[in-house]
């Protein structure tokens, strides 16, 4: 069944969540402790990369890896909200800007995205130098939506559970 989505504006859908600024504390946290992570960093140009991270309970925390032209596509992540950050490289979170068309935010090293539950959003890496980000979710994620722009408007192609960030959309 395809669902057409009304996006909020992308300013409406950063609202903060008490869940989204506990997730934004956390992988803030896991991000200036590189020996918890950087042992997990690996690059290929086939596939993106992932690896799951220590986490809390009902959390996922997983580190991500781009390099140029790796992307998510357009995804919601069914009930879990999320934070990530950047810590090597530059990543672009695209999102639906309510008017037909996508809004692009590029994220350095130190950069910061939450996403409240139910945000369409894309990540992606459009520059030569490899990325590294950092990615929480709670509830632990189960399920992902992909989407296509039909008319500017995103429209649901499928849902797929998983239990990863990655899935082939």
């Amino acid at each position: 069944m395809t669902t057409t989505l009304l996006s909020r504006p992308a300013a409406a859908a950063a609202t903060e969540t008490p869940t989204t600024l506990r997730l934004a504390t956390l992988v803030r946290g896991i991000a200036a402790q590189p020996h918890r992570w950087r042992d997990q960093v690996r690059f290929s140009t086939r596939e993106r990369c992932w690896s799951r991270l220590e986490s809390p309970a009902g959390v996922d925390v997983w580190l991500l890896t781009w390099t140029r032209t790796q992307s998510t596509d357009l995804h919601s992540h069914g009930l879990a909200s999320a934070a990530l950050t950047v810590v090597q490289g530059t990543i672009t979170e695209v999102r639906p800007d309510g008017r037909g068309g996508l809004h692009a935010d590029r994220l350095g090293v130190g950069g910061l995205r939450t996403v409240t539950t139910g945000v369409i959003h894309d990540v992606r890496n459009e520059r030569d130098e490899p990325a590294v980000s950092i990615h929480a979710y709670s509830p632990r994620l189960t399920e992902m939506t992909f989407y296509r722009l039909e008319d500017g408007l995103p429209v649901a192609d499928r849902t797929v559970l998983t239990d990863e960030p990655e899935v082939d959309a």
